[in-house]
Order: structure tokens, then C-alpha cells, then sequence
């Protein structure tokens, strides 16, 4: 049995009101772990380590050793992969490929990235006259912007944890890391990497428990947290919106979808399956810009409907360490019991049931697991529960559709703006739509692929600001003008 410490100040340490929490395994609920859970008073510690790295060691190295070190934490993670592969399998249940050749090596580059942005970031200046003729000259500045408290989420833990850490650092900031209570372990074990590559004390930390009433809420209520940057459902990003308020705290949020997938009679037929069969059901359907909601051109609505549910039909459950399981538990009891409702709304509500619906006959060693099937619907209203409302697992409902505008309309009936998968032979049209539909993200023949440089966010409910490349330092940074008169 594990114990999941948080780490304070370059130290692993229990909670000072001795309270902890069980960390059940997703793929039969056994517990794998005991994680202490920050009080209070834990996170002034935290915040107080941080502020004082921020002033002391950490705040004295120049970027060009901040980028030094960063290629070590990346470089000792790769040493660790194994471990970190392991640890997060373990927190998520998810199949062991996904982790080698996504997750894991993504979190890895999160930080190598972010150190060639800020080595390579150019500053202004601009040579103004003035009425004696002799001028002046401006110049800005990027400086950090202090402590930052990092939200994260438990879908892709480690990942989406390093795509704010890697940045926070670069840019010379410090971290009070809250991460999900259900993904505990990778924030824990870069607490070790960190140590390890000589990160000063007091630059990373990490305080565990949950939202309200607990760490989640510590941090962000925080007056020496500085910003906020979070990443989960916009039910909580708007309370810690209302948190930050107080001291007017930025923020940036990357919030829920409702994504949509829109596929062209023109398509490359058996491309734009696979491609949707991965957005729709990756990683469980836990995927923030995933596609529950599907848009076929008429001509091939139900040759794609059949396809679709062949490979759904196809998957193989197991355990993660299995090599033929490509499909994984969902995080949490709770969770399936929230993605099984939707499963029962749908029906209720008069869906056609393609395949799918309810939870897979498993062997008893994974009986008590999470699991849930893959599951398609057709024949609902747009205005229905599992249309509009985000669900966050291996589903979807598919409607045909009969022109472009009438598509354009569909994709942007709603309240979310994330993201959307396009497919169509046609570039022209691929350019028009690209333009038209109201999300902070367009894939075209393709998802989940991208330039980590591109300015990533999204719009209406799904998020506040926009990360990666150095549209993330816009975030991290406070840029500041000096004007000298020549």
C-alpha cells in the first residue's frame, strides 16, 4: 500500500491535521494508495515555500539556467518513465500503450518546450520622437507573475498537470500544484525529480484533497496565490473565477465541450472512422475535446453509423498492463454512475440504442471495476440531455445532415466552444467552415493533433485565455515597458 505524501518546500510530509484519503484503483476499486489530505494550514506552508523560492534562489537564476534545469527535470522523467507509466496507470486505469506513447512522453516534452520558448522569445522596442528631437527609446520586459496555483484534472493527470508547470517554471514563476484527488501519483513523483535535478525547495509543491472546503479551495482562496490557471468542468472554473475575484487574480480556464464532429459525404471514408472512433472513445471518452456529438452529410449517414459501431463493437477491456486492451475503466464510481445516467436519460428520452448502453460482462478479478460500454446513439432531438449537456465518456449521438449551413448551425447550437474534427476532401469548403464554426480549435481530416507552439482554449463556456507556445506566457508573465530618454 502506498503512502502519497504532499510536498512542501523540496519535502514530502502528512497533512498537519493527520487526515488522509483512499486512492481506489479504477479497474476493480481496490484501494491502492493512502493520500494525505492538506489542510489549511498545509497550503499557507505551501503558498509561504513558494513565495519564498520566488524571492530567494529560484528568483536569482537567469532564464538561461532556468532552461538548464528544465531539461533536466525532462531528461530525469525520461530516466523514471517506467515509474511514471506505472503510476499513472494505476491512478487511471488506462491502457498501458496510451501512457507510452501519449501521456507520459507528452508530459515529458511539456517542459522541453517550454524552455525553448522562453530561451528563444523575442521582447519590443520601438524608438518614439519626442519634441527635442533627440528621442527616446522603449523596451518591454516579461517578469513572473509570482505564485501560481495549478488546478488540474484527472483525465490525462500528468499531461495536462506539465502543460502549466512546464510554462509557470519557465517563465520563473512557482507552483502550489492542487492535483485531482483521483490522479495523485505523477504530482507526487516529480516531487522526487524535482529533488533529484536540484529544483530549489519551495519551487514545486504539491497539497492533495479535494475542491470545496479543502485544498482545491485553500488554493485558489489564497491572497498570496497570485493567478490561477485550471483545467476541468465550468461548474468549477466558475467558482474559482468567484475566488479569484478577490484581489482581482488572473485566471485561465480550460472548461467542458461539447465538441462536435462533422463528416462530408467527400470524406476519406475509412480515415474519418477511425478518426472519429478515436475522439469519440480515446481514453474512455474522458477527453475534454472529444466528440459526443456527430454530424454525418446524409449520402452516408448510415454506412458511417455501421462502421462506427463495428469498431465500437471491437474493443477489447482488460487490464491496463494487458497488450490487448484498448479499452480502459472509467476514473471513478461516481463517474460511472453519472456517464450510466446519461446512458438511461438517453433512452428515456427515445434514442435509438445502436450499440452499447450499459457495462460490459468482465471477468470477477475486474468485475468491481468502473466500466461501461461504448455506446452510439441516433434519433434524438438536438435539444436532448445527451446532446447538449458534456458527459465525459465513450459515447455519442449521430445526426445526418444535408447542407453546410445547416451543419454550421448544429456545430454552434450550444453553449461551449472547444473544439471540432472536420472531415472532407474539400479544401475549399474545410477553409469556409474552419472560419464559421465557433470553437477555440479546428481539426480537418485529423484530431488530437497538434503543434504545441498554437495558441490552444476555448470559447463561450469552454475557457478563459489560451496556452501553449508563447501564447502561454501572455498568462505566466507580466510584461512591463521602460522608456529611456536619449
Amino acid at each position: 500500500m502506498r503512502e502519497v505524501n504532499n510536498f512542501i518546500a523540496g519535502c514530502f510530509q502528512p497533512s498537519q491535521s493527520g487526515r488522509t484519503f483512499d486512492k481506489r484503483s479504477p479497474i476493480n476499486n481496490q484501494v491502492i494508495a493512502t493520500i494525505a489530505e492538506a489542510d489549511r494550514s498545509d497550503v499557507d506552508q505551501a503558498v509561504a515555500a513558494a513565495r519564498a523560492a520566488l524571492k530567494g534562489e529560484w528568483g536569482q537564476l537567469s532564464a538561461d539556467q532556468r532552461v538548464a534545469m528544465l531539461y533536466e527535470v525532462a531528461d530525469e522523467i525520461t530516466r523514471r518513465f517506467d515509474d511514471f507509466v506505472e503510476a499513472e496507470m494505476a491512478d487511471t486505469g488506462q491502457p498501458e500503450h496510451v501512457m507510452k506513447h501519449v501521456f507520459i512522453p507528452r508530459g515529458a516534452a511539456n517542459f522541453k518546450i517550454f524552455a525553448d520558448v522562453i530561451k528563444n522569445v523575442a521582447s519590443e522596442s520601438f524608438r518614439m520622437a519626442t519634441p527635442d528631437g533627440l528621442g527616446a527609446l522603449n523596451y518591454s520586459l516579461r517578469v513572473p507573475k509570482g505564485v501560481i496555483g495549478v488546478i488540474s484534472p484527472w483525465n490525462a493527470p500528468f499531461m495536462l498537470m506539465t502543460w502549466k508547470v512546464g510554462p509557470a517554471l519557465a517563465c520563473g514563476n512557482t507552483v502550489v500544484v492542487k492535483p485531482s484527488e483521483e490522479t495523485p501519483l505523477t504530482a507526487a513523483l516529480l516531487g522526487e525529480v524535482m529533488n533529484k535535478v536540484g529544483v530549489p525547495a519551495g519551487v514545486y509543491n504539491v497539497v492533495n484533497g479535494f475542491g470545496p472546503d479543502s485544498a482545491g479551495a485553500f488554493v485558489t482562496e489564497h491572497p498570496e496565490v497570485d493567478a490561477i490557471t485550471f483545467t476541468g468542468e465550468t461548474r468549477t472554473g466558475t467558482a474559482i473565477m468567484k475566488a479569484a475575484a478577490e484581489g482581482t487574480r488572473d485566471v485561465s480556464f480550460e472548461m467542458g465541450g461539447k465538441n462536435a464532429g462533422i463528416i462530408f459525404a467527400d470524406c476519406d471514408f475509412d480515415k474519418a472512422v477511425d478518426g472519429i472512433f478515436r475522439s469519440a472513445f480515446l481514453n474512455t471518452g474522458q477527453v475534454c475535446l472529444g466528440t459526443e456529438r456527430l454530424y454525418v452529410e446524409r449520402p452516408i449517414f448510415d454506412k458511417f453509423v455501421s462502421a462506427l459501431k463495428a469498431k465500437a463493437e471491437a474493443v477489447k477491456y482488460g487490464s491496463p498492463l494487458d497488450h490487448a486492451t484498448n479499452f480502459g475503466p472509467l476514473i471513478s464510481r461516481e463517474h460511472q454512475q453519472k456517464v450510466l445516467s446519461y446512458y438511461k436519460k438517453a433512452e428515456q428520452e427515445g434514442a435509438t440504442v445502436v450499440t452499447g448502453g450499459g457495462i460490459p460482462d468482465m471477468p470477477p478479478e475486474l468485475a468491481e471495476g468502473n466500466w461501461v460500454q461504448p455506446t452510439i446513439w441516433t434519433g434524438l432531438a438536438d435539444d436532448a440531455a445527451v446532446c447538449t449537456e458534456e458527459i465525459f465518456g465513450p459515447c455519442c449521438h449521430i445526426r445526418p445532415f444535408d447542407s453546410e449551413s445547416e451543419v454550421v448551425a448544429l456545430a454552434n447550437n450550444t453553449n461551449y466552444g472547444l473544439a471540432t474534427t472536420i472531415w472532407t476532401t474539400n479544401l475549399s469548403r474545410a477553409h469556409r467552415l474552419a472560419e464559421q464554426v465557433e470553437v477555440g480549435i479546428t481539426w480537418i481530416n485529423s484530431w488530437f493533433l497538434r503543434d504545441l507552439r498554437t495558441p490552444f482554449g476555448g470559447s463561450k463556456q469552454s475557457g478563459i485565455g489560451r496556452e501553449g507556445g508563447v501564447h502561454s506566457l501572455e498568462f505566466y508573465t507580466e510584461t512591463r515597458n521602460v522608456c529611456i530618454k536619449l
